[in-house]
């Protein structure tokens, strides 16, 4: 059974835009994903489609080296709800979902990762919540990965809850819907892997209600995977105390 928990008392009411009819963008950071691009860029066309009225779906190129711009761009040229944005430079994986969060216009914004680790078809089940929850932020079910990819995941996430107070399962879960509007009140500065906490920790400074629901996540079939490397968990902790010091700043404000 899937478990759905609040992750924050819901003090002030935040007018969520409409579910009827509905207004979805969505968009995936790609990074030398030219195996993968494709066949998300059509899956998200397909569930999108089956759930929304309006729709746009928006691949972001962050500075790709291999062919994930060509094959981008000829997905946008095909196909009308498509767009593609590209980053150069690479501007890391904070920067690019920046970027999809501000180009995306349609009422509610949906996120992921372009490396096929998650099933879009799952996208309807997060819809319900919307009428009670201003967002969702979903967890792994089985998580995909290889054993210190996971226990780093683990340390991970104690550490930011603990230090940003959040009482969420799994923060770095590339499988998030938020209202749109969300993001005219708060400026994003993590470019790593801290975006996923600055955006929640602002969420529930700010007195959004938000749900939680489990999610299948499912090995990667092609592509390499970027966001373990070493380079990346050091700049995570850099940011990780600049972050929880902006925060209580613009809390006190």
């Amino acid at each position: 059974m899937v478990s759905v928990e609040q992750a924050a008392e819901r003090k002030v009411a935040h007018p969520r835009p409409p579910l009827k009819p509905f207004s979805l963008t969505i968009f995936f950071p790609c990074y030398n994903e030219e195996a993968n691009v494709e066949r998300m860029t059509r899956k998200a066309v397909e569930v999108g489609r089956m759930v929304a009225d309006e729709l746009e779906v928006i691949i972001v190129n962050d500075g790709s080296k291999d062919g994930t711009k060509e094959i981008a761009d000829r997905l946008a040229a095909e196909i009308a709800e498509v767009r593609a944005v590209h980053n150069d430079p690479n501007l890391g994986y904070g920067g690019a979902l920046q970027r999809g969060f501000r180009e995306a216009t349609k009422d509610w914004v949906f996120y992921t990762d372009g490396d096929g680790q998650f099933d879009l078809g799952e996208i309807p089940k997060l819809l319900p919540l919307l009428e009670t929850h201003d967002m969702v932020s979903c967890y792994r079910i089985n998580r995909q990965d290889s054993f210190v990819r996971k226990l780093n995941a683990w340390a991970w996430t104690r550490l930011v809850r603990f230090v940003f107070k959040l009482k969420l399962r799994d923060i770095d879960c590339a499988f998030k819907i938020y209202p749109r509007s969300f993001f005219d009140r708060i400026t994003m500065k993590s470019r790593g892997a801290l975006i996923d906490t600055e955006i929640l920790a602002k969420a529930i400074q700010l007195n959004y209600s938000i749900a939680q629901l489990g999610v299948r996540h499912y090995p990667r079939i092609a592509g390499e995977q970027t966001g373990a490397n070493l380079g990346v968990i050091l700049r995570a902790f850099k940011e990780l105390f600049r972050l929880r010091k902006q925060i209580h700043q613009e809390g006190r404000e």
